[in-house]
């Protein structure tokens, strides 16, 4: 049995942080990133922390810290001394370096810990799927908020009812169907060759996701995504991710984060 080479902690006031023994591509001092995010939710700060779980990364999730950790988050985004703002979480602190937008963000990791080829076309291949789940994960998001984000569930239901319909009998085959066909042509496994990449671990989360959000509509959309499902099921037996996803702290899905379930968007039969 391999045994991931993490070890959790927690640091009181700044959240809960993970030491590895492991170093950012080049040598030297393993560093320890500063990952802002809600504390409530998985959202777009899970598919960050997926990448460093499985890098074996040190890291602090800084807003899970109470409201020490939630205040250096606010700072960051509002305070005028900081040169290169964030416009939202989640984004990392990497030494001097504050680094926003999840998909930058991995691109970012990527190149330090081995989770994105060492080429150019492919690293920008990587990047370029990436920024595609992105926009998948928005129509999720939009499916229970089609109009605004500031308006409760119950005010745009109508909106929604249409909405929802329209991401599962079109959106979500499109991309997942995008994904099983670059899966089909890499050949080996995962999407870019025989060794996992970030958007290998994304898109894991995204069928993971769905599944929470949209069990009747994945349980069919999935007989047309056979490498797609073998994809999550080996990301999901990596030794680090595997352990993490046992742990407490992998925050359980729930209705304030990206997928939501909610009985009445999933239906037995998906209209067309």
């Amino acid at each position: 049995m391999v045994r991931p080479r993490t070890s959790w902690i927690v640091a009181p006031g700044w959240g809960i942080l993970a030491t590895a023994p492991l170093a950012a591509r080049g040598g030297g001092r393993p560093m320890t990133y500063r990952l802002y995010y809600w504390p409530e939710i998985q959202g777009r700060g899970e598919f960050v922390r997926l990448a460093l779980e499985e890098a074996g990364a040190a890291y602090v999730d800084v807003a899970r810290g109470g409201q020490r950790g939630m205040a250096a988050m606010l700072r960051l985004m509002e305070g005028k001394g900081v040169e290169r703002p964030p416009f939202g979480p989640p984004f990392l602190g990497a030494g001097p370096l504050l680094v926003g937008q999840t998909a930058n963000i991995l691109l970012f990791l990527g190149g330090r810990h081995r989770l994105a080829p060492a080429n150019e076309a492919g690293r920008l291949f990587a990047h370029q799927l990436q920024l595609t789940i992105a926009d998948l994960v928005q129509e999720a998001h939009d499916t229970h908020h089609p109009i605004s984000s500031r308006l409760y569930y119950e005010d745009q239901r109508p909106e929604v009812r249409r909405r929802a319909a329209e991401f599962l009998a079109h959106r979500a085959p499109k991309f997942l169907g995008y994904f099983e066909r670059v899966l089909e042509r890499a050949g080996k496994g995962f999407l870019l060759g025989a060794r996992p990449t970030y958007p290998d671990l994304s898109l894991f989360q995204v069928v993971e996701g769905l599944r929470y959000a949209f069990p009747r509509a994945m349980a069919r959309l999935e007989r047309r995504l056979r490498r797609a499902v073998a994809l999550h099921d080996r990301i999901a037996a990596r030794p680090r991710i595997a352990a993490y996803l046992a742990s407490e702290r992998r925050i359980p899905f729930n209705e304030m984060g990206i997928f939501r379930h909610y009985e009445e968007l999933d239906p037995p039969r998906v209209p067309t």
